[in-house]
């Protein structure tokens, strides 16, 4: 089968588990070497190691906390002097939290932007240093539809998408001269994910005093294509965007929506 993505490096924060972890297998399968970054180095290890013994692609592990400006430094130095340069660098790494404006804790609310919007920002700042090098690259953030739509009681993850929207428009500008795309992936809800099956359904269903099924349907009706977003429906436009088929491409925030979020 043939590989899209065959020879490239690529480098994915948030990389040990969920929609990190399947970002960097596919990356893998499509012929990458694959630098999986995180704040859980124990899991980025575990994570490595099952795709290299899987797919036979070489991989690293990476410690980052991405917002922390030294260490996002550090992280892509790490992988220049382990793999020589990056072709792709997917900004991934992301929290939620959510509160009632009125009850937002305020270190809490920035804590949210400082990993979602300025970790972006310290990513695309350092992968941009090394790509202009080359003259070529592929930058891609994670979104949200949040990043297109507010969303009820979760101002601070709204906001730092709505941001991440608009940092990707800019840096696409920036660095369009340099051969560089930046796009951006906007999914709707993964409800078959760790992050809904392992805590979120719990959570609604205490809080609206319904039952987990009936918060999942509760998602599922507001989706025009009646399903729940997949892993496979982000990485197959993420593969697409990174590869040369997306030459033409760069400030875009796609929506993987399953129609819920069409603008």
């Amino acid at each position: 089968m043939t590989k899209t993505l065959a020879g490239k490096i690529a480098l994915v924060t948030g990389g040990a588990q969920g929609l990190g972890r399947a970002i960097c297998e596919r990356l893998a399968r499509e012929g990458c070497r694959v630098a999986v970054a995180d704040l859980n180095l124990a899991g980025a290890e575990e994570t490595a190691a099952d795709i290299t013994a899987s797919t036979g692609q070489e991989t690293l592990a990476i410690e980052v906390d991405v917002s922390k400006e030294a260490e996002v430094e550090a992280m892509m130095q790490e992988a220049i002097a382990a793999f020589g340069h990056l072709d792709i660098v997917v900004s991934n790494a992301g929290v939620l939290a959510a509160e009632a404006i009125w009850d937002f804790p305020a270190d809490k609310w920035r804590f949210v932007t400082d990993v979602n919007l300025f970790g972006y920002f310290l990513v695309a700042k350092h992968a941009a240093r090394v790509m202009m090098r080359r003259q070529s690259g592929v930058i891609i953030q994670i979104n949200s539809k949040s990043g297109k739509k507010g969303s009820f009681k979760n101002s601070a993850y709204a906001a730092s998408k709505f941001g991440g929207i608009g940092l990707t428009q800019s840096i696409a500008l920036d660095l369009a001269e340099y051969g560089i795309r930046v796009n951006a992936i906007c999914p709707g809800n993964l409800l078959d994910s760790p992050l809904w099956v392992n805590s979120l359904y719990k959570q609604y269903a205490k809080k609206w005093g319904i039952s987990e099924e009936e918060v999942r349907q509760k998602y599922m009706n507001q989706v025009p294509m009646k399903r729940g977003c997949t892993y496979d429906d982000v990485t197959n436009v993420l593969v697409f965007l990174a590869s040369d088929q997306a030459g033409y491409m760069t400030g875009q925030a796609i929506n993987v929506t399953g129609g819920q979020e069409m603008r």
